[in-house]
């Protein structure tokens, strides 16, 4: 989901504002993969949805409306009925609704694919299923790595960007490591076998409390996800699944009706203020960060390319509040 009105926090301005510059490149972002590889990314922007099943929820909802308005964020209040006009596969007791018209989503496996592809006949060198095994340094700089079976590549410059593996790097002095933890989140992937592309189940991404259905436009929908502090484990649990199932299924019930495709753990990288470390350590030259995403790696993909190409041609600036050296004697 690119979706940094829906997910705006009065907490969080800087990266709302980031988030926000962000989505806007990803047109632009997205044509350009396009155009390099024939690979479509899978950008909708069709808006989201957001719903309420009862009273307490769509008193919640009208205090996060109420936040957005206060700064100046484009949403759209509906009666429960226009939900319905909008989205006819959810259910008639809905108790409240909003659009967020702006908001986008994309396939982060098609964007993958086409990002390895583009970097491929860009004359990028990958080394797919290659190791780190620590960074090397030499003097007082960051001067490459060494990869597990033996092999060191060297770099006037290192950009880690290992998501959730970014704290575990070994190399670094203490001084120069930035806290990043996993945090599990359990997600369904479900498939409509009578697709119909004139009647989709759903047009638009559907959030709520607790969760949210996103539509690929082809029959697929991706349906999740949990927020655990569970360490490293991807394992999914019964719980898990039935809890996604169950609370989705209250507002599209049609849902139960799709064929279960794949069940998926995943691990997001979350820094303890849970915004991104972008930019070069202060503690050891030659190395740079580009990790902390948390639930925003997707959305923000366009704008940590273009800062940290920035940043590596000399001539780049990052927000404050992403500064990786904020983290100073802070231990994950």
């Amino acid at each position: 989901m690119l979706a940094p009105v829906s997910e705006a926090d009065a907490g969080e301005r800087a990266l709302m504002l980031l988030g926000i510059e962000s989505a806007r490149r990803w047109r632009t972002f997205a044509g350009e993969l396009l155009d390099a590889t024939g690979i479509d990314p899978g950008l909708r922007e069709h808006g989201t949805l957001i719903v309420a099943r009862d009273g307490d929820e769509a008193a919640a909802l009208e205090r996060e409306l109420a936040l957005r308005d206060r700064m100046s964020l484009e949403t759209r209040r509906l009666l429960p009925s226009e939900a319905r006009e909008l989205e006819p596969g959810l259910v008639p007791s809905l108790r409240a609704a909003a659009e967020i018209p702006g908001d986008r989503c994309a396939d982060p496996r098609a964007l993958c694919q086409a990002l390895v592809l583009a970097a491929e006949r860009a004359g990028v060198v990958l080394l797919e299923g290659a190791e780190v095994f620590r960074i090397v340094v030499e003097g007082d700089r960051a001067a490459g790595v060494e990869l597990a079976d033996g092999r060191r590549i060297t770099a006037g410059d290192v950009v880690i960007a290992a998501g959730a593996w970014s704290g575990l790097l070994d190399g670094l002095p203490e001084g120069a490591r930035v806290p990043v933890r996993p945090v599990k989140g359990q997600s369904l992937r479900l498939r409509d076998p009578d697709h119909d592309p004139a009647q989709p189940l759903l047009e638009r991404v559907v959030r709520y409390e607790g969760g949210y259905l996103v539509p690929r436009g082809d029959g697929r929908y991706v349906l999740g996800a949990t927020v655990e502090e569970r360490g490293f484990d991807t394992t999914m649990t019964a719980l898990g699944v039935y809890e996604l199932l169950r609370d989705a299924a209250e507002l599209v019930p049609g849902l139960l009706e799709l064929e279960l495709e794949e069940a998926i753990a995943g691990l997001r990288p979350g820094t303890p203020d849970n915004a991104p470390a972008l930019g070069r350590s202060s503690a050891l030259p030659g190395l740079v960060w580009a990790t902390g995403h948390y639930r925003n790696g997707i959305l923000l993909a366009p704008v940590t390319g273009d800062l940290l190409a920035g940043v590596l041609a000399g001539d780049g600036d990052i927000p404050a509040a992403f500064d990786p050296n904020r983290f100073a004697g802070v231990r994950a």
